[in-house]
């Protein structure tokens, strides 16, 4: 007979203070991401979103970023995104480095608690400029200190592939989409995505923008050189699967500015 461990105890004990919350885990595979994941912090933001009705199951893994876990959930049966960032293991500096020139977020003290806590309701805020600009994205429910909900953007319990991973009908077409979702983020919403790549960008039955807790202000003092980034890594993607436009002359028509081709 296996003898039981000083972690199998600990996870027993999580589980019951889950059970005593009413969540519910729809997939046992979740005991490796535990621990670093349910940490107390956590858990009390869950018992809120809980007794607020916000969800009643957690499911499996959907992505594990190196901030943030995202896992499937449910809400009054219908499928919702739960994203948790991580306050044991994110990386302070660098999230830290978006924070800081945002004056909405001017006030943050500069704990990682505190920085964190900004970093979710900063996601949540760009989620719904962006959803009111008309960018697909997914849609901001609610947030609790390091836990945001969204809808869920997938089929059943499946998210969308990654643009990396998907088979693309018309990639001339599809890249088109995204310069004129990048052009329409940066003058109606008056965001930069600030990581734009085929990595957060999903492919379903339309596209749709996701992680944007990093996307910053226009009035950002780094918000320039981060749309050039987009721009390039977009470029980079398409480069040889369509004719694409230089990362200068995009730049350009979505500024209006006049940089010259270096």
């Amino acid at each position: 007979m296996k003898k039981e461990t000083n972690i199998d105890k600990e996870l027993e004990r999580f589980d019951q203070r889950l059970e005593e919350m009413g969540i519910r885990f729809k997939d046992a595979n979740q005991f490796k991401v535990r621990e670093d994941v349910f940490d107390d912090v956590t858990l009390l933001a869950l018992y809120k979103l809980v007794h607020k009705k916000w969800l009643s199951v957690i499911g499996g893994s959907i992505s594990t970023g190196k901030e943030a876990n995202v896992f499937y959930g449910e809400r009054e049966g219908a499928g919702i995104a739960i994203k948790i960032y991580r306050i044991r293991t994110a990386n302070f500096t660098t999230m830290s480095s978006y924070i800081t020139g945002d004056p909405r977020f001017s006030h943050v003290k500069k704990s990682k608690k505190e920085l964190i806590f900004a970093w979710t309701r900063k996601e949540f805020s760009n989620l719904v400029r962006a959803r009111n600009a008309g960018i697909a994205v997914p849609e901001p429910m609610v947030w609790d200190r390091n836990i945001l909900i969204m809808s869920f953007i997938g089929e059943g319990e499946r998210p969308y592939p990654q643009l990396r991973n998907a088979d693309l009908n018309d990639p001339s077409k599809t890249y088109g989409w995204i310069l004129h979702a990048i052009d329409v983020l940066y003058k109606k919403a008056e965001l930069v995505h600030a990581d734009l790549s085929e990595f957060n960008i999903l492919y379903g039955d339309q596209l749709y923008f996701i992680d944007m807790g990093q996307s910053v202000t226009r009035d950002h003092p780094r918000a320039l050189p981060f749309l050039m980034r987009d721009i390039k890594n977009i470029n980079r993607f398409f480069k040889n699967r369509c004719d694409i436009r230089t990362d200068v002359e995009i730049f350009n028509d979505i500024t209006g500015r006049n940089e010259a081709e270096q």
